[in-house]
């Protein structure tokens, strides 16, 4: 019994010395990461609103290469196992030419653009998964449109522009920060088990936050509908987050890619901007055709 009693007083610290370094080194490990996604962050939301303020062409250039990237993460995700080099170069094209014609003409012949793209992958993928191909036109240049109609809406496209990055970003620093702090019960743990709704009400929370800072500085908006409008842009960027993360998990990948350091790629970090800013474009639309980015703000 002595020679056990010593034996276990001599184990029992070891254990305890290694259970508390593999809590630092993890401990460690996450601070770093998470230096690594602030830095990357900050530059990339620097980016942004460095080329919105430049004005509608240099915001252009901007969607453009984003859009470029995600086209070859799509590609890179959805047809692995199949499809062909060619397929990227036509959904890369497609993509491009619905910037430049949505940037030089207007939103309603890049959806033509689109749609012809839409359908020549369709004719190309027939046999090796036409639906996620087809969809990847229209994920990525939707928005890419939507965002260029809004800021060259003026005079009012800056604002309207900056109003749904602010309510996008903020929506997931809230959603963050809620399931880290809150935690508690799963949204929707078969697509994504880190998201709880104790986030999906932060970041809704830190929205409307930022939509009373819109309502306190720019006269003339009526705030139950900027309230009502963040609340539903809000939503529309949760289930954009939702929708690529039900993809990667179709296609069994954490990340679209590494493009990003600490973020994966800009599918990864543009899904709820992908909703967002549809649902954004045809509300803005639906209001006033003629001005979408002050009917957006405005409601009128």
């Amino acid at each position: 019994m002595a020679v056990w009693r010593n034996v276990l007083l001599l184990e029992r610290p070891h254990k305890v010395t290694l259970e508390a370094g593999g809590r630092e080194a993890r401990t460690i490990g996450w601070l770093n990461e998470l230096k690594l996604r602030v830095v990357s962050a900050v530059l990339l939301a620097g980016c942004a609103l460095g080329a919105l303020f430049a004005g509608p062409a240099p915001f252009a250039v901007l969607v453009g290469l984003v859009a470029l990237a995600m086209c070859w993460e799509w590609g890179h995700l959805v047809r692995r196992g199949g499809g062909s080099d060619v397929s990227f170069f036509v959904h890369a094209a497609a993509v491009m030419v619905a910037v430049l014609t949505a940037t030089v003409v207007g939103p309603g012949l890049a959806l033509a653009v689109l749609a012809i793209g839409a359908v020549t992958l369709l004719a190309m993928n027939f046999w090796t998964g036409p639906g996620v191909s087809v969809l990847g036109v229209l994920y990525v240049g939707i928005p890419a449109v939507a965002l260029i109609c809004l800021r060259g809406s003026e005079p009012h496209g800056l604002t309207a522009v900056l109003f749904i990055f602010a309510v996008v970003w903020a929506g997931d620093i809230g959603a963050f920060a809620g399931g880290r702090l809150i935690g508690g019960a799963k949204l929707y743990p078969s697509i994504s088990p880190n998201k709880t709704w104790a986030g999906l009400f932060s970041g809704v929370i830190a929205a409307v936050g930022v939509a009373v800072v819109f309502w306190s500085v720019l006269d003339g908006v009526p705030f139950g509908y900027l309230i009502s409008c963040t609340v539903l842009l809000s939503l529309a960027a949760l289930l954009g987050d939702l929708a690529e993360s039900a993809l990667k998990r179709l296609f069994r990948v954490k990340d679209a890619s590494d493009l990003i350091p600490g973020h994966g790629g800009f599918m990864d970090r543009m899904d709820g901007m992908v909703t967002a800013a549809t649902l954004a474009v045809v509300i803005g639309l639906a209001i006033d055709a003629a001005a979408p980015a002050r009917a957006l703000v405005f409601g009128a």
